[in-house]
């Protein structure tokens, strides 16, 4: 039941209802990645969409398929081998519990007490 209302009202936990059924109505699957996520076209127009196989996530995106994603290029790529210098996928963590707070938010669980815990020296005249 939960997954139901899961699948029903949220866009963020994979497809919604709508999704699903016209990517079944109208949908032309045309590859899929690494991660799972499947790439879609619409048969015989120009509409192209994601189904992501986890939380839907636009950064999760590999780079060939964005440029087919945002029609810079025609063709879906071919199977994708990252260069040695590129790093593996990270999720953007901002807006979660995992994100980077600096030292000094407010949000950080240690927050930094002005004037001890820097090396900043305010400013006197004539000095």
């Amino acid at each position: 039941m939960k997954k139901l209302l899961l699948l029903i009202f949220t866009w963020w936990n994979r497809a919604t209802v709508g999704t699903l059924l016209f990517t079944r109505r109208k949908g032309e699957l045309v590859g899929t990645d690494e991660t799972g996520n499947r790439y879609y076209r619409e048969r015989g127009g120009r509409r192209r969409w994601v189904i992501y196989a986890g939380e839907a996530e636009a950064s999760a995106i590999p780079p060939g398929w964005h440029g087919w994603m945002h029609y810079r290029v025609d063709e879906p790529p071919a199977s994708y081998s990252p260069r040695e210098w590129e790093k593996p996928h990270q999720p953007n963590l901002t807006g979660t519990a995992g994100a980077y707070r600096p030292p000094g938010s407010v949000l950080n669980p240690k927050p930094r007490t002005p004037g001890k815990d820097t090396a900043y020296e305010p400013w006197t005249p004539g000095r």
